[in-house]
């Protein structure tokens, strides 16, 4: 399930951005906050993901669910900020198809018998 903020937010802090006035107080408070919590799940992702590389058998099956788990909370928070497009980030943090998985995010492609 894909989280929103309100259309009705989203639209004031553009308009409010587009015609280059002032942004209120509490509204420029709520934009740092997502940009804090962006960082602060960004950095989660990839401490998760770096222990995942470096896990060894025993480890793999928790340290997976955890990477897992810290990337779906840094991928809802750039939803969250109005950034939708995920397929940067995959490649740039460069998230294992194993990850990807456990999330549910790719549905594994169907073989097709001839």
């Amino acid at each position: 399930m894909t989280l929103r903020a309100p259309s009705s937010l989203a639209q004031a802090r553009l308009r409010a951005m587009t015609r280059g006035t002032v942004l209120s107080q509490v509204e420029t408070e709520i934009l740092e906050e997502a940009a804090s919590s962006l960082g602060h799940y960004g950095r989660a992702a990839e401490a998760a993901l770096a222990r995942l590389k470096g896990a060894d058998a025993g480890n793999r099956p928790a340290l997976l669910q955890n990477a897992a788990d810290a990337v779906w909370a840094f991928l809802i928070q750039r939803e969250f900020c109005g950034m939708r497009d995920h397929r940067f980030i995959i490649r740039e943090m460069d998230i294992p198809r194993s990850v990807l998985n456990r999330m549910g995010a790719i549905r594994r492609k169907k073989v097709q018998q001839k």
